[in-house]
């Protein structure tokens, strides 16, 4: 006997989809050709129809906690052969976003960081609070002074790291308490449909499946599966490997300050600062390649979510390599204000990531973490 589903359709929530760039999903006549054509779609159960049908009825609950809207890459495959111009890619992406709201806390902001009248209150908040610790702790030096052009004289590391080190807390607290939430709905989720009869997640089986399928998230194999946007891989890994390379970058020159006691600026010969230019070279180049790529693909919905995270990235890379410049060419005054600018943008970047959509890195690492553990 098939099982029976109470059909509770919230309107809000199709409102919501359709403001966030699923504007189409009304017009979807359920004829399959999306999970026909989708070459990452699994054949147990593919997407994304299910999902298409669930947005039309606003079943909220169930597509929040649904595995597979993160299985899915929007590479544009579906909504390019949608007889019906549905653009299930994009629906997908809209309830992505709007999970992403759902698992984070506190909840006011999530959605101030989705509003783009918002966006001025948001690079101010920084502001401020450079400001004022600068201020008050006396660690922030408007006239630095002095002949060699240091931003530690200007903005102190112990200012930096004051702000940024319990930054980092906040932001791993709340991806915590959003991933746990994340687990247990998918887990329930995948129980109820049969993808799954185990009655909890294993810990360690979970992590091993995490460690199997970062090979495939490294070398972004799934976009190599799709044809639409098959171009849209090369800026994406740019981008992708320039986050690392500035992570392990800062990991380091962390360990050198504290631990070796050794002050910045470094020489240029330094292998780190190779590393260092070499991501902050690739993060512009990258996200030059994405916007233009998103300019281009007129047939596919670009919302605010989209723009505020390209240009986030954007002006991250822009002033982090201003900053580097303008100190060589010893324009002091223009070099300690693109540093300000940049340590802006990291913190609008970092304090808001599990609000926007770039929190996707982590929910969609765990969601294929757990479909291999399901062996979805």
């Amino acid at each position: 006997m098939a099982d029976k589903y109470l059909v509770e359709p919230d309107v809000n929530f199709v409102k919501e989809i359709i403001r966030l760039g699923g504007d189409d999903v009304k017009k979807c006549f359920q004829c399959a050709t999306c999970s026909v054509v989708c070459p990452i779609s699994p054949d147990n159960k593919p997407f994304p129809r299910k999902e298409m049908i669930a947005a039309q009825w606003g079943l909220k609950d169930k597509l929040v906690s649904n595995l597979d809207i993160w299985l899915c890459h929007q590479c544009g495959d579906c909504s390019t052969k949608c007889p019906r111009g549905a653009k299930p890619g994009d629906v997908l992406g809209a309830i992505r976003s709007y999970a992403i709201s759902e698992y984070a806390v506190p909840k006011w902001l999530a959605k101030a960081v989705n509003e783009p009248e918002k966006l001025p209150v948001l690079l101010l908040i920084p502001v401020v609070i450079f400001l004022v610790l600068g201020y008050i702790t006396g660690l922030m030096n408007f006239s630095p002074g002095g002949e060699e052009i240091s931003h530690a004289n200007f903005f102190s590391s112990w200012l930096v790291d004051m702000i940024f080190v319990p930054l980092t807390v906040w932001v791993i607290a709340i991806f915590a308490m959003g991933i746990k939430r994340f687990v247990k709905d998918i887990h329930e989720s995948a129980v109820r449909e049969g993808k799954t009869n185990k009655d909890r997640v294993e810990a360690v089986a979970f992590i091993q499946a995490l460690v199997r399928i970062l090979p495939t998230i490294l070398k972004h194999s799934k976009f190599s599966e799709c044809e639409e946007n098959k171009d849209r891989a090369t800026a994406h890994l740019m981008v992708f490997y320039s986050f690392i390379g500035l992570f392990i970058v800062t990991n380091i020159f962390f360990v050198v300050l504290y631990v070796f006691q050794i002050h910045g600026p470094y020489s240029q010969l330094n292998p780190v600062k190779w590393l260092a230019n070499v991501s902050g070279v690739a993060l512009v180049i990258g996200s030059i390649l994405m916007i233009k790529n998103r300019l281009a693909r007129t047939d596919q919905s670009t919302s605010y979510k989209d723009w505020y995270l390209l240009g986030l990235v954007l002006g991250l890379g822009l002033t982090g390599m201003l900053t580097e410049m303008t100190r060589l060419a010893g324009a002091a005054g223009l070099s300690y204000f693109m540093y300000f600018a940049h340590l802006v943008f990291v913190f609008n970047l970092f304090a808001f990531l599990p609000f926007s959509k770039l929190a996707h890195l982590v929910y969609r690492t765990v969601a294929m973490a757990y479909a291999e553990y399901a062996n979805r």
